[in-house]
C-alpha cells in the first residue's frame, strides 16, 4: 500500500476563500465575526474539486492513500486573533472531514491548529490543545500540522522547543499522533513563501530540535520535518560536527527516534540524496501534489512533484526499505492510521488485513495577501 503522508486542499472549492475572504475584512475593519455557518459548499462541489485534482493524480501515478490537510500556505496564521484562527482552523478541518466521508479509503485527515502569534501563543496553543482532540477523536483524523512561524515570515514566535508548547505535545503523546513542521504563508518580501519560507522553516526547526532536550522530555512524541528536511539532508556533516563540538549526543540519539523528513523533492539527486543520507526507517512517501510546483519538468515528461516517479527510478533501495518508505513507515508513525483503515467498508479502497499483516513486523503500525499563499 503507498501512502501520501504530505497532502493539502489546494483545489477547495471557491466559496472557501471567499467566506475566508470576508472574515479576515470584517474583522480589521470593524472587530465583527463572520460566522462559519455562513460557508456553504454542497458534496458536489467537494467531489468535483478532488475528482479533477488528487484523486485523478492518485489513479494516474498509482498511489492508493492521502493523508489530507487544509491547504497551509492558506493557514495564515497572523490573521486577526486567537478567536479569527479557532473559527478558521474549525471550518478547514471540517471541510477535510467532508472529503474523507465522501472519498473513505482514499483520504484520511490531518488537522490544522489554530495558532496564533505574540501574545497570543499561549491561548492558542491551549485552543489547539481541544482543536486536535476534536479532530482525532471526533472526525477520526490521524496527525496535524505545526506552524512554527505563526507570526509568518518574521520568526516572533519561540523555537518549537519551548515549554509554551508542552501542553500541545502531552496531547500528542496521549492520542498517538504526529505533528508535520509546517510553516504557512510568508509576509515578509524577503522570504518567498514556497523556496524560501517552506524550506528555511524545515531546517531551522531541525536546529531547535538538535539544540534541546525536547525528546527527553517527550521520549514518544513524534514529528515529521516536510520538503526533505530542507537543507539538513545537504548539510548533515555540519548537523553532526556542531552536536559533537558542543558535547551533545549524536543525531542518531538526540533526533532520529523522533523526527521523520518526507519524499517531497522534486528531482532525482535530491531524492538519492535525501535516501543516501537519512535512514529508511525515517524517511516517509509524500509527494504535496497540486502544492508547491504545479508543472511538469521538461527533462523528465512528469510534474515535478510526481515523486513516486523519482522514488521507482532510484536502484540504491533494497526492497524492505522501499516497502517502509512507501507505506509501513507511515503506519507506524501514525499510530492511529492501521485502526482508521480497518475501520473503512471492505467495498472502499483501504488497506486489507492482509496488506496491513504483511507488512514486516518491524513496519507495521502499533504580495502578502491571502491569494499570494501558497499550498
Amino acid at each position: 500500500m503507498i501512502i501520501d503522508s504530505h497532502g493539502h486542499f489546494t483545489t477547495a472549492p471557491p466559496a472557501l476563500g471567499s467566506w475566508r475572504e470576508r472574515q479576515i475584512r470584517a474583522f480589521e475593519e470593524s472587530g465583527a465575526r463572520v460566522s462559519p455557518d455562513d460557508l456553504h459548499i454542497t458534496d458536489d462541489e467537494i467531489k468535483n474539486a478532488v475528482e479533477q485534482g488528487q484523486l485523478k493524480l492518485q489513479l494516474e501515478r498509482g498511489t492508493d492513500l492521502g493523508l489530507f490537510s487544509p491547504g497551509a500556505g492558506k493557514m495564515a496564521h497572523h490573521y486577526g486573533d486567537e478567536r479569527t484562527s479557532l473559527d478558521w482552523s474549525r471550518v478547514s478541518n471540517d471541510l477535510i472531514a467532508r472529503v474523507c466521508g465522501l472519498f473513505p479509503g482514499r483520504f484520511v485527515g490531518v488537522c490544522q491548529l489554530p495558532q496564533s502569534p505574540g501574545d497570543a501563543l499561549p491561548a492558542s496553543v491551549r485552543n489547539s490543545v481541544t482543536e486536535l482532540e476534536r479532530c482525532v477523536e471526533e472526525l477520526g483524523f490521524v496527525g496535524c500540522l505545526l506552524n512554527p512561524d505563526p507570526s509568518d515570515g518574521y520568526w516572533q514566535a519561540p523555537p518549537l522547543t519551548d515549554p509554551v508548547y508542552y501542553p500541545l505535545y502531552e496531547k500528542l503523546v496521549e492520542l498517538d499522533v504526529p505533528a508535520m513542521v509546517h510553516v504557512a504563508m510568508s509576509r515578509n518580501p524577503a522570504l518567498q513563501g514556497t523556496c524560501a519560507h517552506y524550506l528555511n522553516g524545515d531546517t531551522a526547526v531541525f536546529m531547535q530540535l538538535c539544540m534541546s532536550d525536547l525528546f527527553t522530555d517527550f521520549p514518544t512524541l513524534k514529528l515529521i520535518l516536510p520538503h526533505g528536511g530542507g537543507a539538513v539532508p545537504y548539510h548533515w556533516g555540519r548537523y553532526r560536527g556542531v552536536m559533537q563540538d558542543q558535547g551533545r549526543p549524536p543525531l542518531e540519539e538526540a533526533v532520529l527516534r523522533n523526527v521523520y523528513f518526507d519524499t517531497c523533492v522534486y528531482h532525482r539527486r535530491g531524492m538519492q540524496l535525501l535516501v543516501d543520507v537519512i535512514p529508511a526507517e525515517n524517511i516517509l512517501f509524500a509527494s504535496e501534489m497540486i502544492g508547491a510546483v504545479r508543472s511538469v519538468d521538461p527533462e523528465t515528461g512528469h510534474g515535478f512533484d510526481d515523486t513516486k516517479y523519482l522514488l521507482d527510478s532510484l536502484d540504491t533501495l533494497n526492497d524492505t526499505d522501499r516497502r517502509a518508505i512507501y507505506g509501513g513507515n507511515a503506519l507506524r508513525v501514525f499510530g492511529r492510521l492501521e485502526g482508521v483503515l480497518k475501520n473503512f467498508p471492505s467495498s472502499t479502497h483501504s488497506a486489507p488485513s492482509s496488506t496491513l499483516s504483511a507488512l514486516p513486523s518491524t513496519l507495521s503500525a502499533p504580495s502578502n495577501t491571502l491569494k499570494e499563499a501558497g499550498n
